[in-house]
């Protein structure tokens, strides 16, 4: 991982850190009050030789001094030095128990023994202190006196006294919200790298580019006010969900360069990432920029097309396949541009045989000479192989992905099921992302173009629905020749069924 992918560990988990740091402080400053409050008090004592002479002995009787001091704070933890303050005292302890409470140190190239008691009352600390001071002056005397007799070389002298102490040296309210502060921030930063590296969902582009090299087409943000209004036209026209289509509109004829494409399967590897509303949104925002645009529905399972649209389903993709009524007859226009659709029609107990049939190759191909464009809703590709079979008959695939919903294996294993049957995957759709966040996607106003240009063919195309040589009208006088049509067929130009927004 690069500084890139750090970061942007940092910026998804930064709640998770900052909860953990706060909860690192809060435990710090809980200790500080809990923990029962200790004094300690300090004495200090100075080591000298007894004999006073020349310069050089006292040079030799300082490094005596100092040779000799380590061995006395070893000296002050045991019974010789302790038994005799506790006695003084009246304590109810031992010596080991009170052995815990001292600590005897010096300084480096000193004679200087300090003595420090800890204990829960002031008074008492600094009374154990001086006694236990007192009590190792007398020791070592013992200690060092010779044994023919004499006096100690050696004499301790208490140059500090012990005094009570006025503030508690423990707990440390600053030190330990210190250090709860830097525990809670490690703990958090652990947890946000765990976290992510266990994480296999795909959350935006960065988690996609570790699956697929297939190019972006598009980003669709999050909007709550989707599952109530999932249409395109029904979001302003300047709203960023609107932009994102539009988007998408012109990356996918980039994709398409070639013009080979005129059928756009759009499916998904899971029920739920949102491949119909992008596929019937895809198909009103080209048939917006003036190209003549056929949705199919051939979502045989679950079909939600005509729900979106308000169109009647009874009768339609199946029921061409069957033959029971031709596709001229079972197209319905909707909204005020070149939009026809063709719902699924009754629900099949064979979906993946009917899709891949050598009649729904002869639909396609008849639907592309007919519509500039030809969009299918096809299944998702994991739980069932229409949309797998279906891809054989189509020019591209494009795949919808669900952000914070699809794992990073099951995208893979849908590419992969692509692969094998030979699709031609045109790019990859990136559905529900945040708005705001590492993994937002971002529009630029002026690489994408915010002016919507209207393009070549779009004069053209009023022009194809007079005349009787263009396709589109070749296509419907072959199924609506007759003045009288039946019920359900429809002509280029009907409003009916068109949209009450």
């Amino acid at each position: 991982m690069d500084l890139r992918d750090y970061l942007r560990i940092l910026r998804r988990n930064w709640i998770l850190i900052v909860s953990l740091t706060l909860g690192g402080l809060l435990a710090g400053g809980a200790a500080s009050v809990l923990l029962k409050p200790s004094y300690t008090a300090t004495t200090q004592l100075f080591v000298s030789i007894q004999n006073s002479g020349s310069v050089t002995e006292l040079q030799q009787g300082n490094t005596f001094s100092q040779a000799r001091v380590q061995s006395y704070v070893k000296t002050v933890a045991t019974p010789v030095v302790l038994q005799p303050a506790i006695d003084s005292l009246g304590l109810n302890e031992t010596t080991e128990e009170l052995a815990k409470h001292v600590t005897a140190t010096t300084d480096l190239n000193t004679v200087l023994i300090n003595i420090s008691v800890t204990d829960s009352s002031p008074a008492q600390a600094a009374a154990i202190a001086q006694a236990v001071g007192a009590s190792l002056v007398k020791a070592i005397d013992t200690l060092e006196k010779p044994k023919t007799g004499g006096t100690s070389p050696v004499g301790l002298s208490i140059i500090t006294p012990a005094q009570a102490p006025a503030t508690p040296s423990s707990p440390n309210t600053k030190l330990n919200l210190i250090v709860g502060l830097m525990a809670g921030l490690a703990l958090g930063l652990g947890a946000a790298v765990l976290r992510t590296t266990q994480d296999r969902r795909i959350r935006g582009e960065s988690d996609l580019h570790r699956v697929t090299d297939a190019p972006v087409l598009g980003g669709i943000a999050f909007d709550p006010d989707a599952v109530r209004k999932p249409l395109l036209t029904q979001a302003a026209p300047q709203s960023p969900r609107a932009e994102s289509f539009r988007q998408l509109r012109t990356n996918l004829q980039f994709a398409n360069v070639s013009g080979n494409a005129k059928t756009v399967l759009v499916t998904s590897s899971l029920p739920g990432e949102g491949k119909s509303t992008t596929a019937t949104n895809l198909a009103i925002a080209l048939a917006q920029a003036g190209q003549t645009v056929c949705l199919v529905d051939a979502d045989l399972r679950r079909p939600m097309v005509n729900d979106y649209l308000g169109l009647e389903r009874n009768a339609g993709l199946t029921t061409a396949l069957l033959g029971t009524a031709d596709v001229g007859e079972l197209l319905q226009p909707w909204g005020d541009d070149r939009l026809y659709v063709l719902t699924s029609g009754q629900i099949p107990p064979n979906p993946s045989e009917l899709l891949g049939s050598e009649g729904m190759r002869r639909l396609i191909e008849r639907l592309e000479q007919a519509f500039d464009t030809v969009v299918i809703d096809a299944p998702p590709l994991l739980p069932v192989t229409d949309a797998a079979v279906l891809s054989q008959h189509v020019g591209g695939v494009v795949v919808v992905v669900g952000s914070h919903k699809l794992k990073q294996q099951d995208l893979a294993k849908s590419l992969n099921a692509l692969s094998m049957v030979g699709a031609d995957l045109l790019g990859v759709v990136l559905n529900r992302l945040p708005v705001k966040g590492p993994d937002a996607y971002a529009y630029n106003y002026y690489s994408q173009g915010a002016v919507e240009e209207k393009p070549e063919h779009e004069g053209r195309a009023d022009e194809s629905l007079q005349s009787d040589e263009s396709p589109l009208a070749s296509f419907v006088s072959t199924f609506h020749g007759e003045p009288s049509r039946p019920p359900g067929s429809f002509l280029p130009g009907s409003k009916r069924n068109a949209p009450h927004s």
